[in-house]
């Protein structure tokens, strides 16, 4: 018996280590197009690869996966994070959490993994096949008894569309305080459910950190579609209530009556980011008392409700994530494969599941992989005797 797997990244690596450690007698070779495997990997997390979450944060999963949650949600039941976490550990890569919840290797480097999985690949005699360009995959059921297409997000590809990106916002006196973190703002898109919550950066071509990518991340398809033209709401507080906005700012006032507005900062806002906002709000310099009612309006509004312009999204070189990819309706939702092609499979992002930042993509690779690696492994045994 033998398996194709087409595609030589997380996901294609993950499933042909573990369908090995299932079922040893089982020839597997991978395809990659590339001149080498595991790219993405390399550079993900800054060079660190964020490898998966605690997910201890998550209520709900369509939290963080705005497409693909349910099907995760049963496939968890086969591999869930904690099982990533005791599998890298056990073969050989410690991991560390992180305060956030997000986990990477000890040793900070993107290579333990790439390490790791190379090692097992060559431990298990799994045949690597650089520089191939597979265009039809369900041809190789001519040649394989199996076929699993792990490739990834194809950004130009039919359906599917970018996900994970900052936004592009040419707003010189904003742009000036690249680097000037937020660290609770609200972003959201006017008139859509697309809301988020967290670290915000500025940067020199708009807006881009935590909060930014997992708004990008809910709002792929609708942002497409307008084609990146977008207005945007940022609330600099994390408090979406304004009345609370304004009952804070108005007892600052009160409390401080002589001093300069510039010098009573809310909500600890770098003085950078705050003199900015009094700017924008034509009341910098002024003493406290004399803010007034109408500064006081101008003030919470600013703060609750300061209004941008997307113009664009700015690519990093390729998009890490897609959003979009095969229909989840026409794949098995226990063994993803494919319900027109038997013995042909899917794992990975090349499925229409996509994740925030945070760890949960790779996430996704590993438990989808071990599902279609077990699928596998369990079809020749029962159905083959192997």
């Amino acid at each position: 018996m033998n398996l194709a797997i087409v595609g030589g990244g997380a996901a294609g690596f993950f499933l042909a280590i573990n369908v090995k450690e299932m079922l040893p007698q089982l020839e597997v070779t991978i395809f990659e197009q590339q001149r080498k495997v595991l790219a993405k990997v390399a550079i993900s997390g800054g060079g660190r690869c964020n490898c998966t979450n605690t997910f201890a944060d998550v209520t709900d999963l369509k939290q963080v996966y705005p497409r693909g949650a349910n099907l995760l949600k049963r496939l968890f039941k086969q591999f869930s994070p904690s099982d990533a976490y005791r599998w890298f550990e056990a073969h050989g890569v410690p991991l560390t959490v992180q305060a956030d919840q997000c986990v990477f290797p000890q040793a900070q480097d993107s290579h333990a993994i790439i390490d790791c999985f190379l090692h097992e690949a060559r431990r298990h005699n799994i045949h690597i096949h650089l520089s191939t360009k597979i265009d039809d995959p369900e041809t190789l059921l001519q040649q394989f008894d199996f076929v699993a297409v792990t490739i990834g997000g194809t950004p130009h590809g039919a359906g599917c569309v970018p996900s994970l990106f900052t936004f592009t916002i040419p707003d010189p006196s904003l742009n000036a305080l690249q680097g000037l973190v937020a660290d609770d703002s609200l972003v959201s898109i006017p008139s859509t459910p697309f809301r988020s919550q967290g670290p915000l950066l500025i940067t020199h071509w708009g807006m881009s950190g935590p909060a930014i990518l997992k708004l990008s991340s809910h709002a792929a398809r609708h942002l497409a579609e307008h084609d990146y033209q977008s207005p945007l709401l940022v609330n600099w507080t994390g408090d979406s209530n304004a009345d609370h906005v304004r009952q804070h700012l108005s007892l600052l006032i009160q409390q401080n009556p002589q001093k300069h507005i510039d010098n009573v900062r809310p909500y600890s806002l770098q003085t950078r980011l705050w003199t900015y906002l009094l700017d924008k709000a034509q009341l910098s310099g002024k003493r406290c008392s004399e803010i007034g009612k109408k500064g006081l309006n101008r003030l919470t509004n600013l703060l609750t409700n300061d209004t941008y312009h997307i113009s664009g999204r700015y690519p990093h070189k390729e998009e890490f994530v897609t959003c979009g990819g095969i229909p989840l309706d026409s794949i098995d939702p226990h063994t993803l494969e494919s319900k027109t092609h038997p013995h042909l499979f899917y794992a990975g992002e090349v499925l229409d599941i996509d994740g925030v930042t945070g760890g949960f993509n790779f996430q996704a690779a590993w438990t989808t992989a071990y599902a279609v690696a077990k699928a596998i492994a369990h079809l020749s045994l029962t159905k083959y005797n192997v």
